[in-house]
């Protein structure tokens, strides 16, 4: 296995140093991944969330994980698409780079993403997932201190792209 891996299954439950939250700007909980890792959490995580003022599309901020499994939870607020001429892929490739930046600051080793703005933000899957990857293994190619990276799909037709995006990238799955 290389350090990025895809598998299926519930972020939530992740054991991790890190999980990252697809939140929205707020970042004061919503639906999908927002609403499970706010709900698995507990309510600690909202209270914290409150302090940090909301998030700019493609940063990031941190947290602690509280009840989950993870030591830290990363929130990102991914674009939402608009057809592609708004900047989006660029903001979604900043998502990632912002969560694995946070990530590094804070020595975290492992780090698990969910797919991010596919859901209710409606961005093409097999392109979010192509930059996705392609940004992730950018970053690892730099930072060594990152042992392992995985993407975590919530189903088998995100689990596949996300597959297809890494072998696209050379790499065998």
């Amino acid at each position: 296995m290389g350090r990025l891996e895809i598998i299926l299954g519930d972020i939530t439950k992740q054991t991790a140093d890190a999980i990252v939250n697809a939140a929205n700007c707020s970042l004061l909980g919503g639906g999908g991944v927002d609403g499970a890792i706010h709900r698995a959490a507990g309510p600690e995580l909202l209270a914290e969330c409150r302090t940090l003022n909301g998030c700019e599309t493609g940063k990031a901020k941190i947290t602690k994980g509280y009840r989950l499994p993870a030591k830290y939870v990363i929130h990102t607020p991914g674009p939402i698409w608009h057809g592609g001429s708004r900047g989006e892929d660029a903001l979604l490739e900043s998502c990632y780079r912002s969560c694995l930046t946070l990530a590094s600051e804070n020595g975290c080793a492992t780090v698990d993403f969910p797919s991010i703005s596919t859901g209710v933000y409606h961005f093409p899957l097999e392109r979010a997932a192509k930059i996705a990857v392609s940004t992730i293994l950018d970053y690892l190619g730099d930072h060594t201190e990152i042992e392992r990276v995985r993407m975590v799909c919530f189903d088998e037709r995100t689990g596949t792209a996300y597959r297809k995006a890494l072998e696209d990238a050379g790499v065998t799955v």
